[in-house]
């Protein structure tokens, strides 16, 4: 936003005609005698209070940079007054100061002076402000030294004492240079919420103030003139027109501050140097040769000693230079992903953040995870895997629309701040993300499980990520490759499964859980051949838990690694001890479910392999049941699988026909075993598409010289048609439930079902 253009106000205008009237009245009084009480009452009648007021309500909104100018204004008001006193009472002529007086003037200085300390922008670090006193002090030295040599001579008539008058007198101009040297600076390093142009406008101010005050001895012979007749109200008007700037800019709106830039060094102590080095000289010139010898040598020593600073000050400069790259460098990096430069979480967050505080209705977060990704890095290696995440974060930033924030919270996670209409953006961005992905000279096919979160009143940022987050699991709960918006339903089965697994935790640890064992018999004489390892937990609180309950919550919080290794020890060190009680009676095989999460850790069989050499249990009579889910898409679980069947154990895959039922599964995956799902035996007895497909799949075992087993059988008559049909295995209620360990010794092979334990 521009500032408006200049107008003449009243105020400016007051202002402007006292000045031009002082003025032309201070011309008459050169030439002519004039009343000397015009030029002591107009300026402190009219000029001083219109200006005090000007600063004073250029100040509002917090601006109290102007309220300190309006407070010199008046402490200079009453130094001219003090001054016309002077001359009027005691007959001091016009341009003579008495101590007092410029103690006054001395005090305003100093109030101006507290104002640019006061600007924001100007604030710094305390070395720098030890810097900017140097500065200062430079420049006080500098100017009393000129003003002694050249100036103060020449004011010695006007001075009421030798000493007093030649202190006020230097005191004064000092004063008034520094305060020229702090508008400066500070327009010139930074001015916060004071308009920069009006800055400079008080710099000239001061510019005016301290030259015009070395002007007295030009009116020695006119001692019914004072400087304060003209360059009081002067002075005035140049504060009242940087105020009118200040106001007009205010309108406009507060000024941006202006691009951080190259901080150069001052040259104003090498400014000063040098003028003082040619006074030197100068004084120098009427003394002896030894004295100018001497001061010629001083002079030359410190101009190179500044040109040995100046070149080491450009040095530093350049090391500041490569300091600030690093230093925006730092800031990108603390704020983007190092591996997709994509923002990170804590951008994120500041960005929820801002739209909830703008319009919350509005904000929906999205939190997309890449299913399966582990395998893809263990099989392909991680520079395939990185340049997949890579790929994706850039895939998925290329559909967003404007407004919307993409950001990679580590790992295979990436979360979306989204406008209101976030449908059609998520269904375009799954819809890319099915696409096959060129990663590292692999074509890759990923996808993708999406959380969908949309903000309510009063939510904040970490509870809408964590509702997205919930939501997202969810969808990878319900079989990956889903896009699940979130309910309040989630978040009590979470907790509920939290709560789970926070029990299960401590059920490994204090035995609430147990292994019962289901026969797997051959047929038709129903001869034990091998069991089934169920897991069951007792709850001493709960009572029984079935593990359809806690499963899943193992699975969800990764428990099922540890919970599945227990299983496994305890099975094989059950398979050996009725190895040892039973002999050849003892079940051939004992079969132990392994879960998809638990062979896609790296090194699950070299653990198996382990485990058997710890229990001594024979490799061939373990058998590991997975799911054909498990190992459909291949990768780390089927890499793990192959090393397991390496050992010697055998491989069954269970609810054969009702996952991904890919033939080809068959021969890519090591199995031993076919496990045919209960639903193709429940109406095998009725013939139909079950009848079908159980023939078809025991012509498939034969051919592949698996060993097939029918799964759920509890009626004698699904049995003898199994047979029939050429199943020589069998699982299910009609042949036993599950049951203990000690009642497997027990177990003899009967037509009725077996009696229930539980």
């Amino acid at each position: 936003m521009t500032v408006p253009r200049w107008r003449l106000t009243r105020t400016l205008a007051a202002v402007a005609g006292v000045a031009v009237i002082a003025a032309a009245w201070f011309s008459v009084g050169l030439v002519r005698w004039t009343p000397p009480v015009v030029g002591w009452v107009l300026p402190l009648l009219v000029a001083v209070p219109v200006t005090t007021h000007s600063l004073w309500r250029a100040g509002d909104q917090g601006r109290t940079f102007w309220r300190y100018l309006s407070a010199g204004v008046a402490l200079l008001g009453a130094g001219v007054a003090m001054t016309a006193y002077d001359y009027f009472s005691r007959g001091q002529q016009g341009q003579g100061i008495s101590g007092p007086t410029a103690a006054v003037f001395v005090a305003s200085l100093a109030v101006m002076l507290l104002g640019p300390l006061r600007i924001p922008g100007a604030r710094r670090a305390r070395i720098e402000w030890v810097r900017f006193g140097l500065d200062l002090a430079t420049v006080i030295f500098t100017v009393l030294t000129f003003t002694w040599h050249l100036v103060l001579p020449r004011w010695e008539v006007l001075v009421s004492d030798s000493t007093t008058g030649k202190l006020s007198l230097l005191t004064v101009v000092a004063a008034g240079v520094v305060c020229v040297s702090a508008f400066v600076k500070v327009a010139f390093t930074g001015t916060g919420p004071i308009d920069r142009r009006a800055m400079y406008l008080l710099g000239l101010t001061g510019a005016v103030g301290a030259g015009g005050g070395s002007l007295a001895p030009l009116l020695v012979s006119r001692p019914h003139l004072s400087l304060p007749h003209v360059l009081l109200p002067t002075l005035c008007l140049c504060l009242c027109v940087a105020a009118d700037r200040q106001l007009r800019a205010t309108r406009a709106g507060l000024p941006l501050p202006r691009p951080a830039r190259r901080r150069r060094p001052s040259i104003l102590p090498y400014a000063a140097v040098l003028a003082t080095g040619g006074l030197l000289l100068f004084g120098a010139a009427e003394a002896s040769d030894d004295i100018l010898a001497i001061a010629a040598g001083s002079v030359v020593v410190t101009l190179l000693v500044t040109a040995r600073q100046i070149v080491a000050l450009r040095d530093n400069s350049r090391l500041l230079d490569v300091l600030d790259a690093r230093r925006r460098e730092l800031a990108h990096q603390a704020a983007h992903d190092p591996l997709t430069g994509l923002p990170n979480r804590t951008v994120l967050h500041r960005e929820i953040v801002v739209a909830l505080a703008a319009d919350p209705d509005t904000v929906c977060v999205a939190m997309i995870d890449l299913d399966d990704f582990k395998d893809i890095n263990d099989d392909l290696g991680h520079a395939v895997g990185d340049a997949l995440l890579t790929a994706v974060g850039q895939r998925i930033s290329a559909q967003l629309p404007e407004g919307a924030v993409v950001a990679r919270l580590g790992g295979d996670e990436y979360a979306l701040l989204l406008p209101s209409d976030y449908e059609a953006t998520l269904a375009v961005i799954a819809e890319h993300l099915r696409r096959p992905v060129h990663a590292a000279g692999h074509e890759l096919v990923v996808e993708a499980s999406i959380g969908l979160a949309a903000a309510r009143p009063g939510d904040t940022a970490e509870e809408l990520l964590r509702r997205a987050d919930v939501a997202m699991y969810e969808a990878k709960a319900q079989g990956k490759g889903r896009q699940v918006a979130y309910t309040d339903q989630m978040d009590q089965r979470t907790a509920e499964q939290s709560r789970l697994a926070a029990d299960l935790r401590t059920a490994l640890d204090t035995d609430q859980l147990h292994l019962m064992y289901q026969p797997i018999v051959a047929m038709p004489g129903g001869e034990l051949y091998g069991v089934e390892s169920l897991i069951r937990w007792t709850h001493p609180e709960r009572g029984p838990i079935g593990p359809a309950t806690f499963i899943p919550a193992a699975e969800r919080t990764g428990l099922i690694v540890p919970l599945g290794a227990w299983i496994l020890e305890q099975a094989c060190r059950q398979a050996v001890r009725w190895r040892d009680e039973l002999g050849d009676a003892a079940p051939h095989t004992v079969t132990v479910n392994v879960s998809a999460r638990q062979l896609r850790e790296a090194g699950f069989a070299a653990d198996l392999d382990a485990m058997l050499g710890r229990t001594g249990l024979p490799p061939h009579v373990l058998t590991v049941e997975v799911t054909e889910t498990a190992v459909f898409d291949g990768g780390t679980a089927l890499t793990e699988l192959r090393a397991i069947a390496g050992l010697g154990v055998n491989i069954a895959l269970d609810d054969f026909g009702t996952g991904h039922s890919s033939l080809g599964l068959l021969r890519t995956c090591p199995a031993d075993v076919l496990k045919v799902d209960k639903s193709f035996v429940d109406d095998i007895t009725e013939g139909g598409q079950q009848a079908v497909i159980a023939t078809a799949l025991i012509g498939i075992g034969d051919g592949l010289g698996l060993r097939v087993v029918a799964e759920g059988v509890e009626t004698a008559e699904q049995a003898a048609e199994l047979h029939r049909l050429g199943y020589r295995y069998a699982q299910g209620y009609h042949f036993g439930r599950p049951m203990p360990a000690e009642a497997v010794a027990a177990y003899h092979p009967v037509a009725a079902a077996q009696p229930s334990f539980s």
